[in-house]
């Protein structure tokens, strides 16, 4: 019996190895790269780079897949600018060719990784989000609270420069554990290396990357530390319990365990306790016991666009936002100040 069950083992080890073996063939395609430069190109059309690209794209796609079969690609180097989203981020984007070989690694590889990681992990995966994160939120805080029948305490951290931070040995690692085949790992490494320090924000490959860096911090809360009501987005996260001691002692833990294992620290400034009865600053949002506002930073800068005059588009989006906080008043402002401008 013993040796019947070592012997399935090891063929399903087998088979998984040749599945992955296959991935490589998958990531690199034809097929894969021309629906990787499909899904790149959405909402992008007018750019020159891409409209240059687009021009020879067959040539473009064949000689790129040809690099990969070669074992020749070389990842190129980066183009620097700064975003507010709301706070000022610098963005780095890599070239088309290379955008196209991130969105088909992503398109083969994150469905692999997306089984490992936990429920409440919300940041760039397929269902997930922003307002699927503030709904699960509000769940565990009036489960802690009893529906605002007793006390319930926050803690909230922000990792200090994430993206900038992840060690590229400590990554390689994790995605190899899970990543058997050489020349998957190669073209992950190729495009790991092409930046430094850490990873760029840019990047699609950077978004599954980032969730593979976390989710060892993920699973040590959850299995390790048992916390029941966890979570994370990207490089935020909040724990919430009913009493504000158990909740320092979890700090400290969890500030040793990022330096120890991955190699990073807390925001000093942005770590901070709070009640739920004054309000959890999440997201965009900040949730109170009985109702959700837009968070005021959020409310400004909304303002400021529509004052200065926006599209159609536009507003339809700021009213998605809106339409997940009890912000009636301030979205018939943000449509009497659209129409106005209109006139």
């Amino acid at each position: 019996m013993t040796r019947l069950r070592i012997d399935i083992r090891s063929e399903r080890e087998r088979e998984r190895e040749r599945r992955l073996r296959h991935k490589f063939n998958g990531i690199i395609s034809p097929d894969n790269l021309l629906s990787a430069w499909r899904e790149f190109l959405c909402g992008k059309r007018k750019r020159q780079d891409i409209a240059e690209f687009s021009l020879h794209l067959t040539d473009n796609i064949l000689a790129l897949h040809r690099e990969l079969v070669d074992k020749t690609y070389k990842h190129g180097a980066y183009s620097a600018f700064k975003i507010s989203d709301p706070k000022p981020r610098d963005i780095h984007k890599a070239t088309v060719r290379d955008r196209i070989v991130h969105h088909a690694v992503f398109s083969i590889l994150n469905p692999l990784f997306e089984t490992t990681f936990i429920f409440d992990s919300f940041s760039c995966r397929q269902g997930k989000g922003t307002h699927k994160g503030i709904d699960k939120l509000r769940t565990m805080l009036r489960k802690v609270s009893g529906n605002n029948e007793i006390p319930c305490h926050i803690l909230k951290c922000d990792i200090r420069k994430f993206f900038q931070s992840v060690d590229h040995g400590l990554l390689l690692d994790m995605l190899g554990r899970r990543i058997k085949d050489a020349d998957t790992m190669d073209l992950i490494g190729k495009i790991v290396s092409s930046f430094e320090p850490g990873l760029p924000i840019g990047n699609l490959t950077s978004q599954l990357f980032a969730n593979v860096y976390l989710s060892k911090l993920d699973h040590f809360v959850k299995q390790s530390l048992k916390v029941p009501f966890y979570i994370r987005y990207s490089d935020d996260f909040i724990i919430v319990d009913s009493s504000i001691e158990p909740l320092k002692v979890l700090l400290e833990r969890i500030r040793v365990f990022l330096k120890n294992e991955l190699r990073l620290e807390l925001h000093p400034s942005k770590v901070s306790f709070g009640k739920y009865q004054r309000g959890v600053d999440f997201l965009g949002y900040v949730q109170y016991p009985l109702y959700r506002r837009l968070r005021t930073k959020t409310k400004r800068r909304i303002l400021k666009k529509v004052a200065e005059g926006i599209n159609e588009q536009a507003l339809q989006s700021y009213l998605g936002v809106l339409s997940h906080a009890d912000s009636y008043k301030l979205a018939e402002q943000i449509k009497n100040q659209f129409w106005f401008n209109k006139k």
